[in-house]
C-alpha cells in the first residue's frame, strides 16, 4: 500500500494563523463559480497544506496537482479520432480537469505556467464545463472544482489580465510573533508524530465544518441580493478604480457565499465589506490624478486680461526688428498757451 496515499491531510480546523486564507478557500468551496483563489506568499507559509486540507472537507476529496511541465492535452484531455471514425463514437481520455471534478485543483507557481495554459484553466474554473475539440469532433464534461493557485512574488508576477481572472486573492507573509510561531510548530510536530491520532482529535470539528459547507451550497440559490448590497459592492469597486465588471460579480457571489456559510437569512452590506479585501487585493488601481484647480476665491480675484502693449507702447516698438530703438508711435497733442510769453506782433503786409 502506498504510504503517502494512506497518510491523511492536515486537518483544516487545526490550521493556525491562516484566518484570511481559510475564509477565501471556504467561500470558493461553497461557490466554485467565484473563480478560485490565488495565494501569494514566500516559501514555507503552508499554502499547499491549506489546499490539501480543504480537499479533505469536500464530498469527493479529490486533490489534483497541475505540474509546471504539463501540456494542454494533459490538462484538458484528448480525443481518439481513429476510434471516432472506426466506431462512430467519441473516445475521450480524461485530463486533470476531469480528475479534479468536485475536488481541488492545485497549481503551484501558477505565475510560471504558460499564459495559454492559465487561460484554459481559468475558463473552466469559472464555467464549470470543459470542452475538448479536435478536427470537428468535440466532447464536453462537467469540471467543477476549487482552483487554488500559488505564487512567490520574488519569482515573477502574473499578467494583469490573468490576475483579474482569479476570483479571490490572499497575501501571506512570514510570521514574526513568537507565540504564534510556537503554536504553528507544535501543531505540525504533533501531526507528524501521529497523523491518525491528531486527525481523530479534530474529527468532530472537521465533520461539523464539512456539514456547514454542504448546507451553504444548498442555500445559495435561496439568497437574493438587495439594492443596498448591489450599491455597496459598486461603491467599493468604484473607490478601488477596478477595470471592468468582474470585481462586482465576484464580490456579490462571495458575499452570498459568506451569508450562506453563516446561515444568514439575507445578504447584507456587511457581508460585502467582509469579502471586499480578497476581491480587490489584486484588482485595486490608483485613481487617475485630477488636474489641480485654483480655489474659487483666487479665480474670482484674477484681473481681466488686457493688452500690455497698451500700457507700455515701447514693448510693441521693441518687438519690431526694423524699428529704431526707443521709437514711439506718434500721438496727437493739443496746443496750449504758455503764461509769461508776449506774443509777437503780426507782420504787416
Amino acid at each position: 500500500m502506498n504510504v503517502a496515499a494512506a497518510r491523511p491531510a492536515f486537518p483544516f480546523t487545526a490550521l493556525v494563523g491562516q484566518a484570511a486564507l481559510q475564509r477565501a478557500l471556504l467561500l470558493a468551496a461553497i461557490d466554485p463559480a467565484i473563480g478560485g483563489v490565488l495565494v501569494s506568499g514566500p516559501r514555507g507559509t503552508a499554502k499547499s497544506t491549506a489546499a490539501r486540507a480543504l480537499a479533505a472537507l469536500l464530498p469527493d476529496g479529490a486533490f489534483v496537482t497541475l505540474p509546471l511541465g504539463a501540456s494542454e492535452e494533459k490538462l484538458i484531455g484528448t480525443l481518439d479520432l481513429e476510434a471516432a471514425l472506426r466506431e462512430s463514437a467519441v473516445r475521450f481520455a480524461p485530463g486533470l480537469l476531469a480528475r479534479a471534478h468536485d475536488g481541488v485543483l492545485y497549481v503551484d507557481e501558477v505565475n510560471l505556467l504558460p499564459d495559454a495554459l492559465v487561460d484554459a484553466l481559468l475558463d473552466v474554473a469559472a464555467s464549470g464545463v470543459n470542452t475538448v475539440e479536435r478536427d470537428g469532433v468535440s466532447h464536453t464534461h462537467e469540471a467543477r472544482f476549487v482552483l487554488v493557485g500559488t505564487m512567490n512574488p520574488e519569482e515573477g508576477e502574473l499578467r494583469p489580465q490573468l490576475l483579474d481572472r482569479f476570483g479571490l486573492m490572499v497575501e501571506l507573509d512570514n510570521r514574526y510573533d513568537t507565540a504564534e510561531r510556537q503554536r504553528i510548530v507544535k501543531a505540525r510536530l504533533a501531526f507528524d508524530a501521529n497523523p491518525q491520532a491528531f486527525c481523530a482529535a479534530q474529527a468532530e470539528a472537521q465533520n461539523a465544518l464539512a456539514a456547514r459547507i454542504a448546507a451553504a451550497r444548498a442555500a445559495l440559490e435561496s439568497l437574493a441580493w438587495s439594492d443596498a448590497v448591489h450599491e455597496r459592492a459598486a461603491q467599493l469597486c468604484v473607490e478601488a478604480a477596478v477595470d471592468g465588471m468582474r470585481a462586482d460579480l465576484v464580490m456579490l457571489r462571495a458575499a452570498r457565499a459568506l451569508a450562506a456559510f453563516e446561515g444568514a437569512s439575507q445578504i447584507t452590506p456587511e457581508h460585502v465589506d467582509q469579502v471586499a479585501d480578497a476581491v480587490l487585493l489584486h484588482r485595486r488601481r490608483a485613481l487617475p490624478e485630477q488636474p489641480q484647480q485654483l480655489p474659487q476665491q483666487l479665480t474670482q480675484q484674477q484681473p481681466p486680461h488686457h493688452d500690455k502693449t497698451r500700457d507700455n507702447p515701447q514693448s510693441e516698438a521693441n518687438s519690431d526688428p526694423q524699428s529704431d530703438w526707443g521709437e514711439l508711435p506718434p500721438e496727437p497733442v493739443t496746443a496750449k498757451a504758455v503764461k509769461g510769453v508776449i506774443p509777437l506782433p503780426a507782420k504787416k503786409r
